[in-house]
């Protein structure tokens, strides 16, 4: 009785071995043919010129009323100019004398077209000197209706408010976009040490009062020296400045813009 047992068992398992040898046939053959190449006729489209350019298109931004018009003036982005110049609109932000937004959305730097190439080469001039220093814009081109915001809310007596800011009916150099407000900061994003904050109303920022300031240890031979190297910059590039605020510098007259540019509203 015991062989006819044994050759069942022998039977029963050459059949499932039988059968596993063809699951896993199968197996391979599905998982090889998920790896095949893709027949020619698969083979994604190729987009056609016409095609690509449409893909590439994207909705354009949004420019603001105030941007419009300085754009109708002709004036240029800085950054389209050299985008190694930081860009940091304190009237864009409360962070200004005012305390209060004037630009809302606008935060760009925009000037006259050769005015921007002055300040491309003052910025050349600087980092040639002093290659891990950037000039940093507070301010440039301002629209007069935002100079009128300005001198309306400004707190200083009426008789001295001329010394800080021009009167909005002769227009301000910032108006034709022929004016900044500037200074330095280092690779490591820190400003410096110019002796008082930007836009600082008092004889610490005046130019003109700095050696007395130094004799009377209201300001430091580094700061007088961190000053200095913004005006060296700026200067050989063909700006001046002004003796009450060390930040601000103009590049050309009064007199000369009214010729050669148009106020900005």
């Amino acid at each position: 009785m015991k062989r006819p047992v044994i050759v069942i068992c022998v039977v029963l398992i050459a059949c499932c071995g039988f059968a596993a040898c063809n699951y896993f046939a199968h197996a391979d053959a599905a998982v090889n043919k998920s790896f095949e190449a893709p027949k020619e006729d698969t083979k994604p489209a190729i987009a056609t010129p016409s095609e690509f350019k449409q893909s590439l298109e994207v909705i354009p931004l949004t420019v603001s009323q105030m941007e419009q018009s300085i754009l109708n003036a002709g004036l240029v982005d800085i950054k389209a100019v050299d985008s190694t110049i930081v860009v940091d609109l304190k009237y864009s932000t409360p962070d200004n004398f005012l305390c209060m937004d004037v630009y809302g959305d606008f935060d760009k730097c925009y000037l006259q077209p050769d005015v921007a190439q002055k300040l491309k080469l003052a910025q050349q001039y600087l980092k040639t000197e002093f290659p891990y220093y950037n000039l940093v814009v507070y301010d440039a081109a301002r629209p007069r209706s935002v100079q009128r915001i300005m001198w309306d809310t400004v707190e200083i007596p009426y008789a001295h408010r001329g010394k800080f800011l021009s009167s909005p009916g002769g227009g301000s150099l910032h108006n034709f976009g022929a004016a900044v407000d500037i200074s330095i900061i280092d690779d490591s994003g820190f400003e410096l040490d110019m002796g008082t904050p930007y836009d600082y109303f008092g004889e610490l920022a005046y130019p003109q009062a700095e050696s007395r300031m130094l004799m009377q240890g209201k300001l430091t031979h580094r700061q007088l020296f961190n000053r200095e190297i913004l005006r060296s910059a700026m200067q050989k590039a063909g700006f001046g400045g002004i003796g009450t605020e060390w930040w601000h510098f103009n590049s050309c007259s009064r007199e000369t813009a009214y010729q050669k540019y148009k106020i900005i509203e």
